[in-house]
């Protein structure tokens, strides 16, 4: 089977997992061209690539100029969070398979149109949660297919992150409801989607309270979230970008009737509790990874993400995370924008909303 020919469009922070994922898996796929409309960021991803892949990249700075001039099967798309859903239907209209940073829209108009335009154009789509590939996050997806955990009960989703003013002033972009949201949208959004993949996927009801304390942003920079899951499970989430004086932790705990498990550390990395009524074969496997914890937040799951995602396109299969999954943490975030707006809770299903709608005078976000 030939290699993929993928085209990175954004040269930006989260880019150099991209290169990472591509060099891993340069067996299936070869990334053909980098583009970023600043060409010293494509040049010097461009640079990273040959020395991780051993090889060189075309470098451009108009994704539309690519497509017409280059081979390109997949296109791979890590730019500001407000153009992912533009530039993922240009690619799309064009015939080309798209996998897109999260968020994968900033609207559950954009998202859903996404979907529908994969659809019809027979391309798969696929979204960035790559925390879904830990070796504990799948172990743990594993103990609940299995059953190990009875009914659910409950499950919660901690960030306690820091992210200080020169990270958002950095890139003017950051925490403003045009390109990005606040920290539910930008930091919590991994998490939010384990959360809701290991109770079930099924959403009901969301409530939410948000607030904007110590960055000079639009959006909050703190947000609870309260989410009741058609199966009766409920989900908590506890995102901020306050705490002093750096990142604490980023934990998923989920608890059931003859089970719980607590995988935290980093970034959902590192196994902290794993209690279950009987033993099975796998927590030999779990305790063996106790003790891991990545280098960074974003982790090492982009490898395997981008395996995953270049077996489903060659099998003409759904990834791990589909559009339709990955619409799912979205509109959860959402779902809680508008809560926080309203002041009351909000349908899962049925949703319409943008981040955008906040920039009106009731927002409560203050």
């Amino acid at each position: 089977m030939e290699k993929l020919r993928f085209m990175l469009i954004g040269c930006g922070r989260i880019s150099k997992n991209h290169i990472a994922a591509a060099a891993a898996n340069q067996d299936s796929m070869t990334l053909a061209v980098v583009c970023d409309p600043v060409r010293e960021r494509a040049e010097a991803k461009a640079a990273m690539l040959r020395e991780q892949a051993g090889y060189d990249a075309l470098v451009y700075t108009d994704y539309k100029q690519a497509l017409a001039e280059q081979q390109i099967d997949v296109c791979a798309i890590a730019t500001e969070s407000g153009f992912h859903a533009g530039i993922a239907l240009d690619c799309i209209a064009h015939g080309k398979h798209v996998l897109v940073e999260k968020p994968m829209a900033l609207s559950t108009k954009d998202a859903q149109a996404m979907i529908h335009a994969a659809e019809e154009k027979g391309v798969t789509l696929g979204v960035c949660h790559q925390n879904r590939f830990n070796a504990p996050i799948q172990q743990l997806h594993k103990a609940l297919d299995d059953g190990r955990f009875g009914k659910l009960v409950n499950g919660t989703a901690r960030i306690l992150w820091n992210r200080t003013m020169p990270y958002y002033t950095q890139a003017p972009w950051r925490g403003t409801w045009a390109q990005d949201g606040g920290t539910l949208m930008n930091q919590c959004i991994h998490n939010i989607d384990l959360l809701q993949w290991s109770l079930g996927g099924e959403p009901d009801t969301i409530m939410a309270m948000t607030g904007n304390y110590l960055r000079d942003i639009e959006a909050e920079d703190f947000g609870a979230i309260l989410i009741r899951f058609k199966n009766g499970a409920i989900g908590i989430v506890e995102g901020t970008a306050c705490v002093y004086p750096k990142n604490l932790e980023e934990t998923l705990s989920i608890f059931g009737e003859t089970g719980c498990a607590v995988i935290g550390g980093l970034a959902v990395n590192r196994v902290q509790t794993w209690q279950f009524e009987k033993p099975a074969p796998q927590d030999e496997v779990v305790a063996k990874l106790a003790g891991t914890d990545p280098k960074d937040v974003y982790g090492s799951g982009h490898n395997l993400l981008y395996a995953n995602y270049i077996h489903a396109v060659n099998t003409h299969t759904q990834p791990l995370v589909s559009g339709y999954e990955g619409i799912k943490a979205l509109k959860i975030i959402l779902a809680a924008y508008k809560s926080q707006k309203t002041g009351q809770a909000v349908k899962f299903d049925g949703l319409e909303f943008a981040s955008t709608d906040m920039c009106t005078a009731d927002v409560k976000v203050k």
